[in-house]
């Protein structure tokens, strides 16, 4: 059995992938979409006046320590229930009072 044609693991090359890195205002936008998204996701349930600044209100709610990862983030707006963020709404309702 020949094993001049072998290479160890270690002498491999391996090529790291690119990553591109989205600037601070790309990233508020694409966040801004996704909770619009949200927010039209829910007038075609039958909530009419939902818009997608309410929907952050109520994500970014849970973030008082800081900013979770992006995932988390991204996770958070598109899994948001209408019976959590009416909850939220009517909570946010009597604390303006």
């Amino acid at each position: 059995m020949r094993h001049g044609n072998l290479r160890s693991v270690s002498r491999l090359q391996r090529r790291q992938p690119e990553v591109e890195l989205l600037r601070d205002r790309e990233l508020m936008q694409a966040i801004e979409d996704l909770c619009n998204s949200k927010a039209e996701e829910f007038r075609m349930y039958g909530y009419e006046n939902v818009t997608g600044e309410q929907i952050w209100a109520c994500v970014s709610e849970n973030y008082r320590r800081g900013w979770p990862r992006l995932n988390r983030l991204v996770n958070d707006i598109l899994s948001l229930k209408a019976n959590r963020f009416m909850n939220w709404l009517m909570l946010s309702v009597y604390k303006d009072q």
